[in-house]
C-alpha cells in the first residue's frame, strides 16, 4: 500500500468575542505546489452570525487571497507572522475590536 505524506496542522486557534468568531488554521504541506509555493495551506476567518467579515485563504487553484464585503482580492504572502498580523489588523479595522 502506498502511503502519502499528509498535511500537518501547525496552528489552530478559535476565539469568541461576543457574537464575533475568529478562526485561524494553518497546515504545513508535505510539498510546495504552484498554488502554494510557501508549502502552507491556511484559512483565517472572522465572522458574526454566519456572515464573513474577513477571510484569508489559499484554496487549490486560487492561490493566496482575501475576502471581505468588497469581494475577493489577491494577497501577497510574505510569512505566517505577516499573514496573521494583516488578518488581525483587518479584524480591528472592520469590527473595531482589538484582538490581543
Amino acid at each position: 500500500m502506498h502511503h502519502m505524506a499528509r498535511a500537518i496542522r501547525i496552528f489552530d486557534r478559535k476565539i469568541k468575542h461576543g457574537d464575533l468568531i475568529v478562526e485561524l488554521v494553518v497546515w504545513q504541506l508535505p510539498l510546495a505546489t504552484q498554488d502554494r509555493p510557501h508549502g502552507l495551506k491556511y484559512r483565517l476567518w472572522c465572522g458574526r452570525s454566519g456572515t464573513t467579515v474577513v477571510r484569508y485563504d489559499n484554496e487549490a487553484g486560487k492561490g493566496d487571497h482575501r475576502h471581505d464585503a468588497n469581494g475577493e482580492t489577491a494577497y501577497v504572502f510574505a510569512s505566517v507572522e505577516q499573514l496573521i498580523e494583516d488578518f488581525v489588523s483587518d479584524i480591528e479595522r472592520l469590527t473595531g475590536w482589538r484582538m490581543e
